[in-house]
């Protein structure tokens, strides 16, 4: 239970903290409407990312098992490509800003809009966060709907905090902006570690599993 709990908020915890679309959002509007105005627009990835989960989600169940795990395999490498590009913006954070949009959205529903146009967000459902609720489904759907709460709590309270933080100028610095992006890159390369160790296991399992039952087969029978 405890596993699922950690991957769920991990993956929330370095999603909320990447530089993106939502963030430059979350800016522009604390900078005209006020921090507490905007609150409301960090529930704005657990309105739309319905339609993208159910999608992922159709799809994965029909696949067999060993492309599930060579999707996850894959989405550990993501994980991994993402946690490499923070860490080189950490390092050459001058050249990094996050542009605010010249005209923010005004509604969440606008906001909802905003993420959905975001790919990371189908990125995630297909090759990170879909794999991952599969496989915590198969050992009972408690735990599947604990990992999914388990992201969406964090994600939804990461914003909130983020919010606060702009209206209040503490993450305008640059120096609290640029050790944001380290925790993130921390946190996806170890994400990324783990689903690759884990989906290898899998699949290796399953590749000397079938080569022991070949071997079975092709040894004739004496009696």
């Amino acid at each position: 239970m405890l596993r699922y709990l950690l991957i769920g908020a991990s993956f929330a915890l370095a999603a909320g903290l990447q530089p993106g679309p939502l963030q430059a959002f979350f800016l522009s509007r604390v900078t005209k409407d006020g921090w507490q105005r905007t609150l409301p627009a960090a529930f704005a990835p657990l309105i739309s990312d319905g339609p993208i989960a159910l999608a992922a989600l159709t799809l994965l169940s029909y696949l067999p098992d060993g492309f599930r795990d060579l999707l996850q395999l894959a989405g550990g490498m993501l994980l991994l490509f993402f946690a490499w590009s923070s860490l080189r913006d950490w390092k050459n954070y001058q050249e990094i800003e996050i542009e605010e949009p010249q005209s923010g959205p005004k509604t969440i529903l606008q906001a909802v809009l905003v993420n959905l146009l975001n790919p990371n967000s189908y990125l995630g459902w297909s090759l990170v966060l879909g794999p991952a609720v599969l496989a915590a489904w198969d050992e009972g759907p408690r735990f599947a709907a604990l990992l999914i709460f388990s992201f969406y709590f964090t994600m939804i309270s990461i914003s909130m905090v983020l919010i606060m933080l702009m209206g209040k100028a503490m993450l305008l610095r640059s120096e609290a902006r640029r050790s944001l992006l380290l925790i993130s890159a921390l946190l996806l390369a170890g994400l990324g570690i783990y689903f690759i160790s884990l989906s290898g296991w899998n699949l290796a399992g399953k590749f000397l599993s079938e080569a022991a039952n070949h071997l079975y087969l092709s040894i004739p029978l004496r009696f």
